[in-house]
């Protein structure tokens, strides 16, 4: 059984499905509004649960109603909450989701506690990044408990993945501290300070993440799969054609999926591809963590 260790984000998310984009001002009638657990960190460590990894997750909430959402979804996953911090004072942190009838959505986030997260909530957990195969974390939380995971990480000789999102420009000593790197185009060019449609290739924008340390990228790009940049090769994965319902969770199983896939000692291409096999699967459901497969479930899909 591999040991992933999640340095990640709590939040209680809103879904709601809409007809359309509105216009500035407009108010429109939605339905099918689902109130839930979320959060990118959150949702990695469930996936990667399901997937068969035994899970470490650090994590803060507030002292507020949505509180609870959390250590009801960890003991129906399995997962430990010795680390689930619960501050006095700070607000649950909240995503609003709106879902287009494509799929297709667009998510606001309050962040709440989860930017109270500091180095020493990480440092509690050192023991079992020492006995990690992989520690990830993604950017609902400051910069200082994700470069505190990635030094770690690489301290211990452990495998480091950033999910960079939501995405903001990183200083380079963290990047340097990097194994995998997994934005997508938009997040790849804010990670450098550019513009979101900055015209600049893809392909380009992951060889200049390279130059600032990181070791493997691995850009995401929805229904059209992966690109894996590395110092030595490009490889182009697709992705399974499925019939989209709701994207919204389907970055975090990617990301699960393939830490799951290398710490079990999958090459990176394999890992990718079984990454998005199990971001594809995620896309058919409403909400997100109804849509994280279990490890069986995701063998049957194709």
């Amino acid at each position: 059984m591999p040991t992933i260790t999640v340095i990640g984000s709590f939040v209680a998310a809103l879904t709601i499905r809409v007809p359309r984009v509105p216009a500035l001002g407009e108010s429109l009638v939605g339905n099918s509004l689902d109130l839930g657990p979320g959060g990118k960190g959150s949702n990695q460590a469930i996936a990667a649960a399901r997937l068969g990894a035994a899970v470490h997750l650090v994590a803060c909430v507030g002292d507020d109603l949505f509180a609870p959402l959390a250590f009801d979804l960890y003991a129906r996953e399995g997962i430990a909450t010795d680390h689930i911090h619960r501050l006095a004072g700070a607000p649950t942190g909240v995503a609003m989701i709106n879902v287009l009838p494509s799929g297709e959505n667009w998510i606001t986030v309050d962040p709440g506690a989860n930017l109270a997260m500091t180095a020493a909530h990480v440092d509690a957990l050192a023991g079992y990044i020492a006995q990690s195969d992989l520690v990830m974390a993604q950017l609902e939380i400051g910069d200082e408990p994700v470069a505190q995971a990635m030094n770690l990480g690489r301290a211990y000789g452990v495998r480091t993945l950033l999910n960079p999102a939501p995405a903001r420009p990183l200083p380079a000593s963290l990047l340097a501290q990097v194994d995998l790197l997994t934005p997508n185009a938009t997040e790849a060019r804010i990670l450098l300070g550019l513009p979101p449609d900055d015209p600049t290739p893809t392909p380009a924008l992951a060889q200049r993440l390279l130059e600032l340390g990181v070791k493997e990228i691995v850009v995401t790009q929805g229904a059209a799969g992966a690109l894996i940049v590395t110092p030595t090769e490009m490889l182009a994965v697709p992705s399974v054609p499925v019939q989209a319902v709701d994207v919204t969770g389907a970055g975090d199983s990617f990301n699960a999926a393939l830490a799951v896939g290398l710490s079990e000692g999958l090459p990176l291409a394999a890992a990718v591809q079984q990454a998005c096999r199990a971001g594809a699967y995620t896309t058919q459901t409403l909400g997100v963590i109804p849509a994280l497969p279990t490890r069986a479930q995701l063998a049957a899909f194709r």
